[in-house]
């Protein structure tokens, strides 16, 4: 790559929210593959599909279809979202002020913002876990409250610096990462091939269908909620990089890591049916496995963990900046570094459960990152370009101004959207009012209607005129919408 590109050898990326020159736009649709693999580099993948056995009563073929179909899915619409970072250049949330308009787009933004937060703490608190099975299984080191925030600040300091840096360290360790974990997957699952007793896994007998459905929408969720990001992992791509070849490699890298880790989760969980109903969500491995195998597989874990939530961050920063904290972007990623510190640390301590905070943590997050993708890809339809200097004129005079700053269908379609998801929707937390007695609800596919009602509705709307960039010939007063 060139030396002047923010993506540098070793350096620092100071770019923010600026669209990439075509000049430095040196990126390859190929590095797309490592880095969703690191995406998914999490244990809770394994607790997820022994979830899908052990809580909805899945068998092995079940659970196959559910850990093929649910990185397809969410992954296929990451891939899609991801071409708007080329054809724009700039990070998602910011392309998201060409639909939403400047002030617009501060309603989708916060939300998302937000609940990475809690996304954000859920991999902290993973990976702290993790490093307190290494220090119990190796020198029978017991966990206490002191150790807890000592490992929760060793990992969110260690996440800081990666997603600080930029990029190309994010690139890098995404890398070096899918071929270590990728050979100690394959030492797990060949102890578990020879390990279990196979005939009571195919013994079981089959779940509901509706479970199944709700199972993949559960996998799903992960990947639902990397949709708003994914341009910012294109927005080095040139403009000629292959849209086919962009969904491909998102849905490859993903499914490499979700089908294996899914199915290892539902083998292990017909051993041990408390799997996925345990308060630690890694110890587990210590348990099942070999220490020559726990050991080094829970330390890439860790790694892996570090990497999502880099890759988080890293995304969190330009959606902080993009909310108006007008700081450098690997200043403005601290700000998710303190919160998930403060929030791992009150999970750790306080929390008397996890797999089930986690699963209604998992339903509520895709409906809230879905609304967004349902007005942004719809816009996507007709939308091939975006106005460079209008996504960062945040005045009356940006071409994205539309209405007093807000473009009022995107705004409508992605509110009624998200209610219309919520009211599906079933969590410990939350039970929507129309949650049951429909297919929609009983197959947990609230967030599916989220994508459809808010896409649906902002194709149907009339859509303003959009205000001439500075410098432009003036055009006529837009006029006001009937809506």
């Amino acid at each position: 790559m060139s030396t002047t590109t923010a993506e540098s050898e070793g350096a620092l990326e100071t770019r923010g929210l600026e669209p990439v020159p075509d000049n430095e736009r040196t990126g390859r649709v190929r590095d797309l593959f490592p880095t969703w693999v690191a995406a998914n580099i999490s244990v809770l993948l394994l607790t997820m599909g022994a979830s899908l056995v052990a809580l909805n009563g899945l068998n092995f073929w079940q659970a196959l279809v559910v850990a093929i179909a649910a990185p397809i899915v969410s992954y296929g619409l990451v891939g899609l979202v991801s071409i708007a970072g080329k054809r724009g250049g700039a990070p998602g949330m910011a392309l998201s002020r060409a639909v939403f308009g400047q002030r617009g787009n501060l309603l989708p933004g916060s939300l998302i913002w937000v609940a990475r937060w809690g996304w954000e703490t859920i991999n902290a608190v993973t990976g702290a876990y993790a490093l307190l099975s290494v220090l119990d299984i190796l020198f029978g080191i017991q966990s206490n409250d002191f150790l807890i925030i000592v490992t929760l600040l060793l990992f969110v300091v260690v996440t800081f610096a990666i997603s600080g840096l930029g990029i190309n360290a994010v690139h890098k360790c995404n890398k070096i990462a899918t071929y270590f974990f990728g050979a100690f997957s394959l030492l797990v699952l060949g102890y578990l091939i020879a390990d279990t007793d196979w005939s009571a896994v195919f013994d079981r007998p089959a779940g509901k269908t509706a479970l199944v459905v709700a199972g993949i929408g559960t996998i799903a969720a992960g990947g639902v909620s990397w949709i708003p990001a994914a341009p910012d992992f294109t927005r080095y791509l040139p403009r000629t990089a292959s849209a086919k070849a962009m969904v491909g490699n998102s849905i490859g890298g993903a499914g490499i890591v979700v089908v294996p880790m899914v199915l290892m989760g539902a083998v292990m969980a017909v051993s041990t049916p408390d799997l996925a109903k345990a308060s630690d969500p890694v110890a587990f491995l210590g348990d099942l496995l070999p220490m020559w195998i726990a050991v080094p597989y829970l330390l890439i874990a860790l790694v892996g963990m570090l990497l999502i939530n880099a890759m988080s961050m890293y995304s969190a920063g330009f959606t902080a900046q993009t909310l108006g904290f007008k700081v450098p972007r690997h200043w403005a990623v601290s700000i998710n570094a303190a919160i998930s510190l403060i929030f791992g640390g009150i999970l750790m301590l306080a929390a008397t459960g996890f797999m089930g905070q986690f699963i209604s943590f998992l339903s509520l997050l895709a409906v809230a990152f879905s609304a967004w993708v349902g007005v942004f890809g719809a816009d996507m339809l007709s939308r091939k370009e975006y106005d460079g200097e209008a996504l960062l004129d945040t005045t009356r005079t940006s071409a994205y101004w539309y209405k007093a700053g807000f473009n009022p269908p995107a705004v409508i379609a992605w509110a009624v959207g998200l209610v219309g998801g919520l009211l599906f929707t079933t969590s410990q937390w939350f039970t929507g009012p129309l949650a049951s007695n429909n297919p929609i609800g009983e197959y947990g596919l609230g967030w599916v209607a989220t994508i459809v009602i808010s896409g649906l509705l902002y194709l149907a709307l009339p859509k303003p005129k959009p205000v001439p960039a500075k410098g432009a010939p003036e055009a006529e007063e837009p006029k006001t919408l009937a809506v």
